[in-house]
């Protein structure tokens, strides 16, 4: 029985797909003409019978082996020897054999005799007395010694995920031996899913043809620690084309995402993420609203987290302490909008069973929140303008006024200077309103929070599901770049719980998410001078937003969807004339 042990014996293995006795005579010639420290193994593939000489496939699982030699016998195509192959690699592992000889035999060459037929024997003096096999040896020794090297771990697996080669920092990354891993299943060694995370394309006993992608995930080691791997896995075929296979290279980048989450960390404000300028001015100026009680007016397109910025005015503020109280302006009817904001008293309508205070009343000491304020209509801005001068109000019905201490944050998606041109809304009340105003940009000038913000949005759906979603794969984060987020933050949250559902595995691919952003069709033209894809720029778009800023490249940035490291690395790497 061969064993393992012996690393310092180079080891060659002569199979014969057509199990006769052709392997047994090769191995016994090259063993006659090659050094002492070199074992010649051989073997048959089907189990009738070892023969003289002759090795079973299943005496061979997990041995290493430097050059294999295959003798197919010629003549018969495709089929029975593509399956002899198969069967081979699922009980045997090539990991030391990156040079795999293939030599087509006659049909008769196995017949019973004490010679080798004389192409078979031309071939194996050749190998010999020539010095190739040794050449072959050096050759992979190399390759051997180079993978070693390497920082990156590699393991190559075949079709079945039989794990065929490991290296040295695969070892250390993951903690396993080669021994525990070669020859073994991927999913039984890295459970539940394998290294790839269910994202090999054997996985499923899908079709092999895949163009190969880049990701990342968690994977419990060998000692029990979890690490956090960026993996990169392509196709390869082996042994010349003749299985499909996959190499997978991956890195241990646990610390680095450790370092990625205190830094989010540091990008979170009262429970809105970002990274890019834009927002972080928002914050700033948030920050800078603490000191006073100045009404505050919050612009911008619906679903952009306007009523989140307002908690955040209030939170940060002396007011923290005491009740946010938010009303939708637009969502209610005149009349019980009059009853919501400043209460009641028992019998002033019917249905007024009892008193009932107002969110004005129900704000005192705190902040007041006025969403879509832009829907009132001018009489109920009179009422409103007389309750922010007077600072105090008379519930429907009562006869005595009643004082409140309220701060006043409103927010609206409508150009309230058009409207007030237009005289849908009183100027007075606009002024009173607008003391400070915070705008929130859009989510589509803001792409480079994208990443920040499906984490979020992602951590609350394992939250609330109990799915492992670790996040997107390449092709469908650069899906949520090219849309064009009419919905903004909202939209987002709804197609990521919409993906989450379809997704079965670990990472949201295009054909988890919504129809119109996998068909990649923009839900409006995209802006001026944005780029096709993530950090795809090209130079004409550059300078057109360049141009369009007079040069100012914080703002050229803004423009073309990315941010200003972006721009940067591109300008020094693409130098414009």
């Amino acid at each position: 029985m061969v064993t393992g042990s012996e690393a310092d014996r180079n080891r060659i293995l002569v199979l014969d797909t057509a199990a006769g006795r052709l392997a047994g005579r090769v191995a016994a010639e090259l063993s006659g003409r090659l050094p002492a420290d070199t074992e010649v193994v051989a073997a048959a593939v089907a189990p009738e019978g070892p023969g003289e000489g002759v090795l079973r496939i299943e005496e061979l699982s997990r041995v290493d082996f430097d050059v294999v030699i295959l003798l197919e016998q010629d003549g018969v195509a495709g089929g029975p020897q593509s399956r002899n192959l198969e069967t081979i690699t699922r009980s045997a592992s090539f990991v030391g054999a990156p040079v795999l000889l293939r030599w087509p035999v006659a049909g008769d060459a196995d017949d019973a005799g004490g010679g080798l037929p004389g192409g078979v024997a031309e071939r194996v003096t050749a190998l010999s007395d020539q010095g190739l096999l040794q050449a072959l040896l050096a050759q992979h020794h190399r390759l051997e010694g180079v993978l070693d090297a390497l920082q990156e771990g590699i393991m190559l697996h075949d079709q079945h995920r039989q794990v065929l080669l490991f290296n040295r920092a695969a070892e250390k990354i993951t903690g396993y031996a080669r021994e525990q891993v070669l020859g073994r299943s991927c999913p039984e060694i890295f459970t539940p899913d394998g290294l790839c995370g269910s994202r090999c394309p054997f996985c499923h006993g899908e079709n092999p043809q895949f163009a190969g992608s880049r990701y990342e995930l968690s994977v419990t080691d060998a000692r029990g620690e979890d690490r956090r791997l960026s993996l990169v896995s392509v196709p390869i075929d082996l042994y010349d084309g003749g299985l499909p296979g996959v190499l997978v290279s991956f890195r241990d980048v646990t610390e680095v995402s450790q370092l990625r989450r205190r830094l989010r960390q540091k990008d979170s404000f009262h429970g809105m993420v970002a990274i890019s300028e834009s927002m972080h001015e928002v914050f700033d100026t948030i920050r800078n609203l603490a000191t006073s009680d100045y009404p505050v007016l919050i612009t911008g397109e619906s679903g952009t987290g306007k009523e989140l910025a307002a908690r955040a005015i209030h939170n940060e503020s002396r007011r923290g302490a005491g009740p946010f109280v938010p009303v939708n302006c637009g969502a209610l009817p005149e009349n019980i909008l009059e009853s919501e904001l400043f209460g009641h008293v028992r019998g002033a309508f019917t249905g007024a069973i009892r008193d009932k205070k107002g969110r004005f009343e129900l704000a005192d000491g705190g902040t007041l929140f006025l969403d879509e304020v832009g829907e009132l209509s001018p009489a109920f801005q009179v009422k409103l303008l007389r309750v922010l001068e007077q600072k105090s109000f008379e519930p429907v019905g009562a006869e005595r006024s009643v004082s409140v201490d309220v701060r006043i944050i409103s927010a609206t998606n409508r150009d309230l200077r058009k409207l007030v041109d237009e005289g849908s809304f009183r100027s007075d009340l606009f002024y009173r309103l607008a003391v400070v105003p915070v705008e929130l940009p859009p989510l589509r000038r803001r792409r480079e929070d994208l990443p920040v913000l499906v984490e979020q949005v992602l951590g609350g759906v394992r939250a609330e599901t109990g799915k492992e979603i670790e996040g997107l794969d390449d092709a469908a984060m650069d899906t949520l770049y090219l849309h064009d987020w009419p919905g903004n933050v909202r939209e987002l949250i709804n197609v990521l719980q919409f993906a989450s559902i379809r997704c079965p595995g670990r990472l949201i691919e295009p054909r988890h998410l919504p129809p119109e952003l996998a068909a990649g069709r923009p839900s409006r033209p995209a802006a001026a001078g944005a780029p096709a894809r993530r950090g795809k720029l090209d130079s004409r778009a550059v300078s057109r937003a360049l141009e369009q800023t007079g040069g100012n490249k914080v703002k050229a940035a803004r423009l073309l969807g990315v941010g200003r490291a972006t721009l940067y690395r591109f300008l020094a790497r693409h130098p414009l004339q």
